[in-house]
């Protein structure tokens, strides 16, 4: 069986192979051609993954799924939230974001946050939706030179090092997006075969 998984994040595809293990056959967008910019319009992490997961059902009739994953900081509202990935504007980068949220955190004490990632699953024509959340607490620099986007800033619970010092081997073991492969290779697992 072959799956799309909705993404040009080479690094989050990279993850979801690595988690799911070869269950099923993971095909990513360069390789059905579609090199779209596909929306991603939603207020929530739900809607923006079924948002994508729809838009390549919609365009290319394959059964696939998508997930949007958001960094929430308590103090801050759960900001960045849905707008994680564009947190210091239009064009910018992770470097950029997490330097707007060190300086958003600068004089605070409460540091608590979580990831949060939601996969949407479409499927012999049918959706679901997967939640993985790990939380955590922001550091006050930089640590760490593996992982991506907020990774260097981010220690979950119960650990003491960020996920970019831990590596991705126990990264992909406990975080937010493994939680929620976890459960989509489990619904698959009984599911499909």
């Amino acid at each position: 069986m072959k799956l799309v998984f909705a993404t040009n994040n080479q690094h989050k595809l990279d993850e979801i192979k690595k988690i799911m293990n070869g269950l099923t056959e993971i095909v990513s967008l360069a390789e059905i051609n579609c090199h779209d910019d596909i929306p991603e319009t939603a207020d929530t992490l739900e809607g923006n993954a079924l948002q994508k997961a729809r838009y390549i059902k919609e365009h290319f009739g394959l059964d696939c799924f998508a997930d949007d994953t958001g960094l929430e900081v308590e103090v801050l509202h759960n900001a960045p939230g849905v707008f994680s990935a564009r947190y210091a504007g239009p064009g910018h980068d992770s470097e950029a974001n997490m330097n707007k949220l060190l300086q958003e955190l600068q004089d605070k004490d409460n540091r608590k946050a979580r990831f949060r990632t939601v996969i949407a699953l479409i499927l012999n024509g049918k959706e679901y939706l997967f939640e993985g959340i790990i939380n955590g607490t922001i550091t006050r620099e930089k640590r760490g030179g593996s992982g991506f986007g907020y990774d260097p800033l981010f220690v979950p619970d119960n650990y003491s090092q960020t996920f970019a010092e831990m590596g991705n081997d126990i990264k992909n073991q406990i975080s937010h997006r493994a939680q929620a492969v976890k459960k989509l290779t489990t619904f698959l697992s009984n599911n499909i075969f």
